[in-house]
């Protein structure tokens, strides 16, 4: 079969004529050129593009199937183990960029690193930053720390739930934390991401409300993603804690994060 006919059947098959051919560029490792230049040819005997279609047919996300995902134009690698990254965040990391600007040699702890893409971004634009990343998963901080060599970045790794085992304070902590309430509809495509990364407790917010409340003493900057309905409730709880904070919203208008000073 012509690798132009398999693109059109397989197009149809997934509703997505672009991600048919992110699927044949990744199995036969085309550039957009190649993939031009090659359309007219026999897709290869040996070729796993059905085998990827039907992953993806079966709601295996686009991601875990080419393990690479782009943030802030570099690429990465995800896998099962991690939160598949959001263009969302990237408005994380350039708040996180402007608390930063007037620091020298910054201390910042991230915390849920996962894929360690804000880590990795911070570092990239801060050379001089001492960044501490953590997360509940070892899973994840191996992905992350594979990052972490592919971009040439030096982190400081390790196994924590929040700050348990954390020592010292900081200028920065910046969390893109678990915030989706326990019983809130999702997609086939979320359901195969790790639950430890995407939901938050009952409510939701309670694992952004523990965050708050334990980076209280430890930190001068606090930056975190939240959902869309959760601004009212960690208002007060940074007031409470002595945070004064200024709320974002994303591209779509909704509430996403929010930047405090203590």
């Amino acid at each position: 079969m012509r690798i132009a006919d398999a693109l059109k059947i397989a197009s149809a098959r997934i509703n997505s004529k672009v991600t048919a051919r992110e699927i044949l560029k990744f199995d036969r490792k085309f550039s957009d050129t190649d993939l031009i230049l090659n359309l007219d040819k026999e897709l290869d005997e040996n070729s796993k593009f059905w085998e990827f279609i039907e992953k993806f047919q079966n709601g295996k996300p686009l991601a875990y199937i080419t393990n690479e995902v782009e943030f802030f134009g570099e690429i990465f690698f995800v896998d099962e183990s991690v939160l598949i990254p959001r263009f969302e965040t990237e408005i994380l990391v350039n708040k996180s960029l402007e608390i930063l600007k007037n620091f020298k040699a910054p201390k910042i702890l991230e915390i849920g690193t996962g894929s360690g893409i804000i880590s990795i971004m911070l570092k990239k634009n801060i050379k001089d930053a001492e960044i501490l990343a953590v997360d509940i998963s070892k899973k994840a901080l191996k992905t992350a720390i594979k990052n972490a060599k592919f971009h040439g970045v030096e982190i400081d790794f390790k196994i924590s739930d929040l700050f348990e085992n954390v020592e010292g304070n900081f200028d920065l902590v910046v969390s893109n934390p678990p915030y989706i309430a326990q019983d809130y509809p999702l997609d086939d495509y979320v359901l195969k991401e790790p639950e430890t990364a995407l939901i938050g407790g009952k409510n939701g917010s309670e694992i952004l409300i523990n965050l708050i409340n334990q980076s209280a003493n430890r930190t001068k900057f606090l930056a975190c993603e939240i959902g869309y309905d959760q601004k009212e409730i960690l208002k007060k709880e940074l007031v409470k804690n002595g945070f004064k904070a200024q709320f974002y919203k994303d591209l779509a208008g909704f509430d996403r994060g929010f930047t405090a000073k203590k």
